[in-house]
């Protein structure tokens, strides 16, 4: 908004010194010492007949207002500095005339399609897809802020053998166990089953139960569909705690032979290549990104095979203006073979697809580690940023009631969560304190929610 009216001022200066209307004006950011904003007079000069630095004295001159601190004309420069109190009054004036819509606009109608989340259906969610979430449902707000339409998607990974592993040690030592029977949540009792799996004994069997499931055996897709249903259900309460929704669920299930349709006309425009041994690849050796696999030797397909057809189901259907992927940075490689392929295979939208890559969270040593030892869940952390934040709040109202208690610590802790994930840039590495993010002081989400 402060931008705004700085350029409206601006275009009111060149009308008044030089009888010019400009219908934009295009504000820079410099370095801090040389003001707020700039603007390079050195396209008028040849219309004006004045060098660059004559024009920004003369606007220098000219440009008085209440929210200007001063200007300077430097090497055909006008350099604004704003002043820090008006700004203020601006901005809070601002804020309480427009509130909830404050910053938003109708910059830009496009149409684009969020990727985020995307879980597999073999264990809980983990404490890197809470950062994914939150991310994706920020980013989708704040897109939907400047007029875009946001479609929100995920890709559940619910096919494959990291997903028979779980069903296999389920058939074996399950006893027709149930979450309900185990009192837990339903992905974390499928995510047990995952953990008990054991390689050395149970991987043939994992192997075959996935032939059969491939083959449409009852016995198998009727268990595979309980234990996905029982994840579901744990991951529903997950996300309600974060917060994030989806327009659209995919599955790997549904598509993951498309991409074997995609591989056979891919080979057919002379884009892929049939190896002797009856794999196909694409050589991407020419923009260093190597040669890659897209169909095994015995026909099965890979990831990036199912990716392919996803990003061409996607597009038939929601005919996007841009895809955006909401996925860690370990996947960068990836996603650059995938978007160089969909090119390479003639897809025209294929340049408006974009990965939003985020770094790892790391926890302090010895602190919230899951069964396993490796990877903490996200219910874990949510449950114990709350448990802090009651805590503290107990600490500070001993009268409160359990009701009040458990809304507050709910939103502090979820708060405490969201923000400490949300203000480090997406690209960084998190080293996430629960007893840091809790705390009433400094930069955390208590201490902006208790302001």
């Amino acid at each position: 908004m402060i931008k705004q009216k700085i350029a409206e001022k601006i275009k009111k200066a060149f009308k008044k010194e030089f009888n010019i209307a400009l219908d934009e004006v295009d504000l820079s950011y410099p370095e801090s010492q040389f003001g707020d904003f700039s603007v390079s007079c050195h396209k008028f000069a040849k219309d004006l007949k004045m060098s660059p630095q004559e024009i920004a004295q003369k606007l220098s001159e000219t440009l008085k207002d209440k929210l200007i601190a001063k200007t300077e004309a430097i090497a055909g420069y006008l350099n604004i500095f704003v002043d820090s109190a008006m700004l203020s009054k601006e901005v809070l004036s601002d804020i309480l005339n427009q509130e909830n819509a404050y910053g938003s606009s109708k910059i830009t109608k496009q149409k684009i399609v969020l990727e985020y989340s995307s879980p597999n259906t073999n264990k809980p969610l983990h404490l890197g897809h809470a950062r994914n979430n939150i991310l994706g449902m920020s980013l989708s707000r704040l897109l939907e802020s400047q007029g875009a339409e946001v479609i929100k998607t995920q890709i559940i990974n619910d096919r494959g053998i990291h997903i028979m592993k779980s069903l296999v040690a389920y058939q074996k030592l399950g006893n027709n166990e149930t979450p309900e029977s185990a009192g837990m949540k339903g992905d974390h009792f499928v995510g047990k089953y995952y953990v008990l799996f054991d390689e050395e004994t149970m991987m043939d069997e994992a192997q075959e139960a996935l032939r059969k499931w491939e083959a449409g055996d009852a016995k198998v897709v009727k268990l595979w569909e309980q234990m996905n249903k029982w994840v579901y259900e744990g991951y529903e309460d997950t996300y309600r705690d974060l917060g994030s929704e989806f327009d659209k669920d995919y599955y790997e299930s549904e598509i993951y032979k498309s991409g074997k349709e995609i591989v056979a006309q891919g080979i057919l425009k002379d884009v892929f290549k049939k190896e002797e041994d009856g794999s196909v690849s694409i050589n991407l050796e020419d923009i260093d990104l190597d040669k890659k696999i897209l169909q095994r030797a015995d026909g099965t397909s890979i990831y990036i095979t199912q990716d392919l057809a996803l990003a061409v189901e996607r597009q038939k259907e929601f005919k996007a203006d841009s895809l955006i992927y909401v996925v860690g940075q370990e996947q960068e490689y990836h996603f650059k073979v995938l978007f160089e392929i969909l090119k390479r295979l003639g897809y025209e939208w294929a340049k408006n697809l974009r990965h939003l890559s985020y770094g790892l969270v790391f926890l302090p040593e010895g602190k919230m580690k899951s069964r396993e030892g490796k990877v903490v869940d996200a219910d874990d952390i949510i449950a114990e940023v709350e448990d802090l934040a009651a805590k503290e709040i107990k600490k500070r109202f001993p009268e409160i009631s359990d009701a009040e208690l458990g809304q507050r610590s709910d939103a502090i802790g979820l708060g405490a969560l969201k923000f400490m994930l949300l203000r480090v840039t997406p690209s960084q590495a998190i080293h996430f304190d629960p007893k840091e993010a809790i705390s009433f002081e400094g930069s955390t989400g208590p201490y902006v929610q208790y302001v």
